[in-house]
């Protein structure tokens, strides 16, 4: 069988840096399908479709913590990268950041571990902006409006573009981009929508002009 987006990608974490600390014993790809498992079962249906587990537990044993702890905050990066991508395939939705973290279960045997699964709603907005056409960084908290007029908090001069077109709110989950029954519409990633929740890399346009949403890292 064909191997998922998530699993090429710690596949590729193994044979990388790390490849000498995997070659036996627990594989991160086993973590990996496990949190997806718990992805899958741990789903509820939200107002925007399916809404998954954001924060993973990893309990291992003794041996295990110990064989990871030189790389457990790349190991961790990876497998929240991992949990995304599998979200991404399957049109998932999280209410909050996502976050994974490895700790020591002395109840577990080597090459045992669990995976706890919970959702967790961010009561914070992601630290996040918008790239403009010019260069200029507008960074988005609770709320922002786009469109023609000065009262704006990012002012497009193009005509085609509504007095006040959309407005960027924050929602449990991150931001939501709302067009604002604009005469053009407003596209991302050159669908036109009316609502859309915006994920890091995702190019917004007005008019002729292309915002690009980026997420702090």
């Amino acid at each position: 069988m064909a191997l998922s987006g998530f699993e090429r990608r710690l596949e590729k974490f193994v044979e990388g840096a790390f490849s000498k600390a995997f070659r036996s014993g627990l594989q991160p790809i086993e973590v990996g399908r496990r949190i997806a498992r718990e992805m899958n079962s741990g789903r509820t249906i939200g107002l925007r479709g399916p809404v998954v587990p954001n924060h993973f537990l990893v309990l291992l044993s003794r041996e295990d913590t110990a064989r990871f702890e030189s790389f457990a905050k790349a190991l961790a990066q990876e497998l929240k990268v991992a949990a995304c991508d599998h979200a991404s395939d399957e049109q998932y939705h999280f209410l909050g950041p996502v976050t994974v973290e490895l700790a020591e279960d002395l109840k577990k045997r080597k090459g045992n571990f669990e995976v706890v699964a919970t959702i967790e709603e961010s009561k914070l907005p992601p630290a996040a902006q918008f790239r403009l056409p010019d260069g200029t960084r507008v960074a988005v908290g609770e709320l922002i409006t786009i469109g023609r007029t000065p009262e704006c908090d990012i002012t497009l001069t193009d005509q085609k573009t509504s007095r006040v077109h959309a407005e960027v709110r924050f929602v449990p989950g991150g931001h939501l981009l709302v067009d604002l029954a604009s005469t053009n519409g407003t596209l991302v990633n050159s669908t036109l929508v009316k609502e859309h929740l915006l994920v890091d890399g995702d190019t917004i346009t007005i008019g002729n002009a292309n915002l690009y949403y980026e997420v702090d890292r």
